[in-house]
């Protein structure tokens, strides 16, 4: 029997996408009949806006706490969080009897397998600007590029005023695949989605450069320790 899955959700929107690019993996990976048991708990994203704004990271990893206790608690055995943002506070959040999988590495083992040497981030600011991958793939010896400090705000603006909500305008899609095509044009090889809604305007089919679906790959990776012998 495959594990219990746990998803903490940061973001509504992100946090949906990735319960479904997680059955979609299982579906893949697993028989109809062996699919994980999956839960997901939330709570409110202005808690973690707040926290986030005023540079509070134990209270960041109290509430991701929170709902890992909660879904430890409903059976869960392995928790994800599909939020970039928030990936380096993880290690406060740690449960008895939980398993948590780390989105920066899955990330930058399936980036180093497919031999890319320089790779470029879309995401907010705190995550292109920040250690989420610079760090597990600089250690690697890849190289991570960040947008441009205008396309960075640019970036911010559709996010969080609209991808987190579900939504883009199609002025608003342009700009994010022209911010790939930046990244090409200053040497990157390929492209990290590193903020859960990406995928509502970016796709394999529109980018520039090859993708690499942060929450598809963490996703993928959880199905698949799900399966595992415990």
């Amino acid at each position: 029997m495959a594990r219990h899955i746990g998803i903490v959700a940061v973001s509504p929107e992100g946090a949906s996408l990735a319960y479904r690019q997680l059955l979609r993996q299982a579906a893949r990976l697993v028989s109809p009949h062996e699919h994980p048991t999956v839960s997901l708990h939330n709570e409110p994203l202005a808690g973690y806006l707040d926290a986030v704004r005023s540079d509070d990271w134990h209270r960041v990893g109290e509430l991701l706490r929170r709902s890992a206790e909660q879904l430890r608690a409903l059976g869960a055995e392995i928790i994800i969080c599909p939020d970039n943002a928030v990936q380096h506070a993880t290690y406060l959040a740690q449960v008895d009897g939980a398993e948590w999988l780390a989105m920066p590495d899955l990330v930058a083992d399936r980036v180093i397998a497919a031999g890319h040497q320089t790779v470029g981030v879309i995401g907010t600011k705190m995550v292109t600007g920040g250690s989420t991958y610079q760090t597990h793939l600089g250690v690697k010896g890849v190289q991570v590029l960040a947008p441009e400090p205008e396309e960075a705000d640019r970036l911010d603006e559709i996010i969080f005023g609209e991808l987190i909500y579900g939504r883009f305008r199609l002025e608003s899609q342009r700009v994010v695949v022209g911010v790939i095509e930046h990244l090409a044009g200053r040497g990157c090889d390929a492209v990290i989605l590193g903020c859960s809604e990406a995928p509502l305007v970016v796709t394999g089919e529109n980018s520039p450069l090859p993708v690499f679906d942060a929450t598809d790959i963490l996703a993928a990776g959880a199905v698949r320790r799900a399966i595992q012998p415990a």
